[in-house]
């Protein structure tokens, strides 16, 4: 019971470390939209505005926040759990061969669209489109449950994955995530992982429209991204 309390607390805290890092987000990609203006020349490439800048290590740290909560629900959600942390590892390894020049994800996008790799299947860019789609239907699902903490999650969790992962899916892969999404814990133990003791209900409500408000933000400059470099319409098998 002491573990279950202790693990409650931590995925709580962990949703707000995660708004914090989407509000440090916004306020990095104002300042550097800034500073790219006060250049008089600004250089503009490929068909992105200038000031075209994902963070790596951020948006991974948001991508991250999956996990934790993919590991509060426990071994039924491992395949999902494993999928998104093959993809995070792939993002990871290729900002770790040059540090400076790829701590911005359109960087590694431009390299593979340059070299012809974007669609094979073990690219960095194959793996930013699965984590943002990721991310819509957390985004998604969360906004859901935050707007009626009472919603039956089965309900909820097939509405998200038909409106973002499905239309991308192939017969393999929506038969994989068919089966998984059922394990899915019901309505008391999801809302119960996402709450602490010491955060009611109505914090809890306040906590998931902050974070599903700055992730709908930011998922529309990603999704920008991908219809640039023609990967908005990549699907599995």
């Amino acid at each position: 019971m002491k573990r279950r309390r202790e693990m409650e607390k931590q995925s709580s805290s962990e949703l707000r470390s995660t708004i914090d890092e989407l509000s440090l987000l916004a306020v990095m990609k104002l300042k550097h939209h800034r500073h790219l203006h006060h250049h008089n020349d600004p250089v503009i490439t490929d068909d992105l505005p200038n000031d075209t800048h994902i963070p790596t290590r951020p948006f991974l740290s948001v991508c991250n926040f999956l996990l934790h909560l993919l590991d509060k629900i426990g071994p039924t959600m491992a395949v999902l759990r494993q999928d998104i942390h093959r993809n995070i590892l792939r993002l990871e390894k290729m900002q770790e061969l040059d540090p400076v020049l790829y701590s911005n994800v359109v960087e590694i996008l431009k390299k593979e669209a340059s070299e012809g790799t974007s669609r094979k299947m073990s690219s960095c860019s194959k793996a930013f489109v699965w984590l943002t789609r990721s991310l819509d239907f957390t985004s998604t699902l969360l906004d859901l449950i935050g707007k009626d903490l009472g919603v039956n999650i089965e309900q909820a969790v097939q509405e998200a994955y038909e409106t973002t992962l499905k239309p991308w899916h192939g017969w393999i892969s929506s038969t994989a995530y068919r089966v998984a999404l059922k394990l899915v814990p019901d309505n008391k133990t999801l809302i119960g992982i996402l709450m602490s003791e010491t955060v009611d209900q109505e914090t809890l409500k306040e906590e998931l429209k902050s974070f599903t408000s700055l992730l709908a933000s930011f998922l529309n400059e990603l999704h920008t991204i991908l219809e640039t470099y023609k990967l908005h319409k990549v699907k599995a098998t």
